[in-house]
């Protein structure tokens, strides 16, 4: 789990504001030298400066250390590692002129012997440094002044790429329809066997839909597209928002989702609208009933329990899995649990 660092600036109007979501989500609040405990963690001491006798004195005393350096080159990187070769719990650090290739050297080099808190200014830069080379920082320590950017931040760090339920429905009804606009999402990301994105006509209930993984003998496979039906579908986005099909263009975020429920941002490389023919697929669990349509096609598949099944066979009583809400009501793709919505 990543780690959110806060440190309020002073002679800020929402200094009240910014303390009661700092004390609700942070990890740890730093204040000058010292970081004092969030969420029932124990205190962190913070040093400004690497000291070896003071990291050792301190982990023998049993504290946990954080140590803060300003990456200025390539001695301050090996000074970072120095630090984590003493077990130093925390190395903080704040790049200067470049930001990504000193965290990508440290991320290679104290993997799995300190943790890298980034300082950042903003949740765009959060962002990138929870991203580099794959496996992000540790954490980010967060300097502010604006309320709306620190809720970013704690959206993007405390909210990333939860697992969400996906559950077996029994297929009702698959109806072919006319023509229609479908779109394609190609990512910026590769998927696997039983992943892909989850689509459907209401916000009630979302069907998973298998990227182009499968190879066959007339078309080659596409890891990175989910042909994900008509422009009018719903799409499960990160942040458990919702976006139309027809939102969606390059540089948007999408949520890729697996048969476990696991789950992970990507980013939208191209979004392809063609008129092809359209299915129904209607499906019933518990009472409920959910739909979606897909682009009528031997490609498109949806994910089963065990594997995944074209479009194009699926029968009334075979199951698929799907992801299932407790609240249709949406306004611009946030859930209003309480409002009345009836979708058919």
């Amino acid at each position: 789990m990543k780690e959110l660092w806060i440190t309020i600036e002073p002679n800020t109007s929402e200094k009240s504001k910014l303390q009661k979501l700092a004390a609700e989500n942070a990890d740890f609040m730093v204040e000058s030298t010292r970081a004092s405990s969030c969420s029932g963690k124990d205190a962190v001491t913070v040093l400004g400066s690497f000291d070896e006798k003071t990291i050792t004195q301190l982990k023998q005393d049993g504290s946990k250390v954080a140590l803060k350096i300003s990456m200025k080159g390539k001695e301050d990187e090996n000074t970072a590692v120095k630090a984590a070769e003493l077990s130093t719990d925390y190395i903080i650090i704040n790049c200067l002129d470049w930001r990504v290739i000193p965290l990508e050297n440290l991320i290679a080099r104290t993997r799995g012997k300190s943790k890298l808190i980034a300082e950042v200014s903003n949740a765009e830069d959060a962002k990138l440094v929870l991203e580099t080379l794959e496996l992000g920082a540790d954490g980010v320590l967060l300097h502010t002044a604006d309320v709306e950017e620190l809720k970013k931040a704690i959206a993007l760090v405390k909210e990333q790429a939860p697992e969400i339920t996906v559950v077996p429905v029994k297929v009702t009804a698959v109806k072919p329809i006319s023509t229609g606009a479908r779109v394609c999402v190609d990512t910026c990301d590769l998927m696997v066997p039983g992943e892909g994105m989850l689509i459907g006509v209401q916000a009630a209930g979302f069907f998973l839909v298998e990227a182009e993984v499968h190879e066959n003998p007339y078309v080659q496979s596409r890891p990175f597209r989910v042909n994900a039906g008509s422009l009018s579908m719903y799409t499960l986005a990160p942040l458990q928002k919702t976006r139309y099909l027809s939102e969606l263009k390059a540089g948007d975020e999408v949520l890729i989702v697996d048969r476990k429920g696991k789950t992970r941002p990507a980013s939208v490389g191209r979004i392809k609208i063609e008129l092809r023919p359209l299915i129904l697929v209607e499906a019933e669990v518990e009472g409920k009933k959910i739909k979606t349509i897909l682009q009528n096609a031997e490609t498109i598949r949806l994910v089963t329990p065990k594997g995944s099944k074209p479009v194009t066979e699926l029968k009334a009583g075979d199951d698929v899995l799907a992801h299932l809400t407790t609240s249709a009501g949406r306004h611009f793709g946030v859930a209003v649990p309480d409002e009345t919505v009836i979708e058919r």
